[in-house]
This record gives structure tokens, C-alpha cells and sequence, in this order.
């Protein structure tokens, strides 16, 4: 095996921004060994889980004296597998309340510590901000305006910025009238995006909803409608799901559907986020199995689902979720943006929010360079 760093991610959002970073290094170097507090996402990337984060949940959110020595176990056993593996670094991942506290004891044995994803330390005062220059050897953050904050401190830090926000600014987009003319769309139309995800399951749940609402909303508002196609996704799963067709399917291409489209019907996932980046007003849409809906509540701690509400901390985009999702729900949501100024302009200046906050550098792999470079 190649070489060793743990990774500590304790909830949802840092197993999303953990799944990419694990990514970014196996791409650096495919021998790496990756261990530590996960969830499914980074699993997926070949990360080894010793502790799952639905393990941890807890731990974020009150009652932690009651848990004292299951958190004492957890801590125990992560500190013996970094010594017994020879680990190079440990990199932390959000999740402040276990994450300083386990940090001032890698510290002491010696071994040097990464923050990735930094602790909101601005709305908590001084004292945080001494642990975190004491208890870390570099912090990674995601914000500039972190990155102005903690070095004004004496913090040891680096903004590494968004991956999303690169890709899309170094994007070489097809002009709109080539884009109209490739796929015959009508060149004065407003077109009415329909991206109902890149699993066969999603498209099987959310296609038929979506779809009966873009064409109540095209009656209305005088729409083409669009659909977004997978890489993933074949089209003729779209045309068995929704026949008779009056929507053109659009394969690829997603940057320009939503540069381009007047508004979005979006699946809840990374779409979201560059759907704001492009600036293409939304409601977002998500349903998945009974049983699965039932565990990710369990598990997701978070008030919004759709990442693009997640990062803008409030909720600029509707949501409608699970049993809620139906054509006439659908329909009525989008038609009420539409219809009110004041809900369009909060998407936008939340855009603009989002924009302004995330940068252009590749987050994920520039964290992963700066890990692998630094402990060399």
C-alpha cells in the first residue's frame, strides 16, 4: 500500500465534501490508504469506514455527557489505528465539537493535522480560534472570506475554493442560437428545463410528475420543454416513462440547458448547485423509495435538502419532497415564482450570494495536492 492519512468527516455534509476529496487523492495517487469516520458517500470512493457517521450523529447535537464514553471509545480506537497504521496526516472534516477535541491529542502524539472544511469559529469568539491555531498545522477553507479571517488571527490557512465554480468558469459553452438550432428548438421560445437525475430510479420516480407539470405550465406561460438526459440515463427510458412526446430531450449539454432555460424543475443534488451557478431559477424536486426516505431523515441533520439551500443557509429554492411531489404540486410551485418578483429576485441575490462565496479553484483536488504536498 502507498501512503496512509486518516480522515475524520462526522455528518452529512462532510461525507459529500469527504466523497470528492477522497476522490481527488486516489486520482492523485491510486495507493493511497484511506481510513477513518465516514458515511456511504466516501465508501463509495474505496474510503475505509471504522466508524460510520450515522454512529456519530449524535454528537453534534446536545446530550454529549451522556455519550462521554462512547465518544472516549471512538477517539481511543482512531488514535490506535493512526499510530499502529503510521498515518502521515490526519485531515478533519467540518464536525468542530469531536474534531477539536480529538485534534489536541494527534497533536500531542506528534502528528500533523489538516482542517478541511473549517469550523464556523466567527460566530463563537476568541476561544475557539486559539484551539484551532494550537490544535491544527494548516486549515483548508472554503470561503475567502475565511481565509481572511483566520489569517488575521495567526491561523495557519488556505482557501481552496469550489469545484463546482471552476468547472463551470472554465466551461466552453455552445452559443445559445447553435444550442436552439442543434437540438430544433424554437429560437424565440422560453424553454422550461426538466432534470430529473442521473439514476434510473429517480428518473422512474420524478419523470412523469415533472413532466405533467411542465406541460400545465407550458399551456400557461407558452414554454418548450426541455429534458435534461443522463450520461447515465438512456433517452429511450424517457420516452417509455413519458410517450407521446411535445418536450425535446437534451443529452449532455447541462451546462447549457441551464445557462439557457427560464426555469428548472430540478432533482435535489449537485444540479441544484449549478443550476445557481448558471443562475437558472429552480423548485427542487426529490423522491426516493419509502424506505431509504425514512433512513436519510434519520440520518441527514439538515433542515434543506437541496445543496443550493444548504449553502445559501436559507431556503431561495422551494423543495418538494417525497409524497408532495405530483404534477399539480409541481405545477402550482413554479407558477407562484413565476408569478411574484420578489421570489425570482431572492433566487437571484442568493445566486449572486453563492457565486460570490465559492471561487474559482477546484476545492477538491487542490485540498488533496495541498494534503499530499505538505506532508511529504
Amino acid at each position: 500500500m502507498g501512503r496512509k492519512f486518516l480522515i475524520i468527516a462526522g455528518e452529512a455534509s462532510g461525507d459529500l465534501h469527504g466523497a470528492a476529496l477522497v476522490k481527488a487523492l486516489r486520482e492523485a495517487e491510486p495507493d493511497i490508504e484511506l481510513f477513518g469516520v465516514g458515511g456511504e458517500r466516501m465508501k463509495a470512493e474505496g474510503f475505509e469506514t471504522l466508524f460510520h457517521i450515522n454512529q456519530m450523529a449524535f454528537l453534534g447535537f446536545g446530550e454529549v455527557v451522556k455519550h462521554i464514553p462512547y465518544i472516549l471509545k471512538v477517539q481511543k480506537k482512531l488514535l490506535q489505528e493512526a499510530v499502529a497504521r503510521g498515518i502521515e496526516a490526519v485531515v478533519l472534516i467540518d464536525y468542530p465539537g469531536f474534531n477539536l477535541n480529538i485534534a489536541k491529542k494527534f497533536k500531542k502524539l506528534g502528528i500533523r493535522v489538516v482542517y478541511y472544511i473549517a469550523p464556523q469559529i466567527w460566530a463563537w469568539g476568541q476561544k475557539r480560534v486559539k484551539k484551532l491555531k494550537e490544535r491544527t498545522d494548516m486549515v483548508l477553507a472554503v470561503f475567502p472570506f475565511e481565509e481572511k479571517f483566520f489569517r488575521e488571527k495567526g491561523v495557519s490557512v488556505n482557501f481552496v475554493g469550489n469545484p463546482l465554480a471552476e468547472r463551470i468558469a472554465n466551461y466552453n459553452f455552445m452559443p445559445e442560437r447553435e444550442f436552439r438550432d442543434a437540438f430544433g428548438l424554437d429560437q424565440k421560445r422560453e424553454i422550461l428545463a426538466v432534470l430529473p437525475g442521473s439514476r434510473k430510479h429517480e428518473v422512474e420516480l420524478l419523470l412523469k410528475p415533472a413532466l405533467d407539470a411542465a406541460f400545465g405550465l407550458s399551456k400557461k406561460f407558452g414554454f418548450q420543454i426541455v429534458v435534461g438526459c443522463a450520461d447515465t440515463i438512456d433517452k429511450s427510458l424517457i420516452e417509455q416513462i413519458y410517450p407521446g412526446g411535445g418536450y425535446t430531450i437534451v443529452k449532455g449539454y447541462e451546462f447549457e440547458i441551464k445557462k439557457f432555460a427560464k426555469f428548472g424543475i430540478v432533482k435535489s443534488g449537485t444540479s441544484t448547485m449549478e443550476s445557481a451557478l448558471l443562475e437558472m431559477p429552480m423548485v427542487i424536486i426529490y423522491k426516493t423509495s419509502s424506505l431509504t426516505y425514512q433512513i436519510g431523515k434519520r440520518l441527514i441533520k439538515i433542515g434543506n435538502l437541496g445543496m443550493v439551500n444548504i449553502i445559501a443557509g436559507e431556503t431561495i429554492a422551494p423543495e418538494i419532497i417525497q409524497d408532495a411531489v405530483t404534477g399539480e404540486n409541481i405545477e402550482a410551485e413554479v407558477t407562484k415564482v413565476l408569478q411574484s418578483p420578489q421570489l425570482l429576485e431572492k433566487q437571484q441575490k442568493g445566486f449572486e450570494r453563492i457565486k460570490e462565496n465559492l471561487g474559482k479553484h477546484r476545492a477538491s483536488s487542490t485540498a488533496a495536492r495541498m494534503i499530499l504536498n505538505e506532508t511529504e
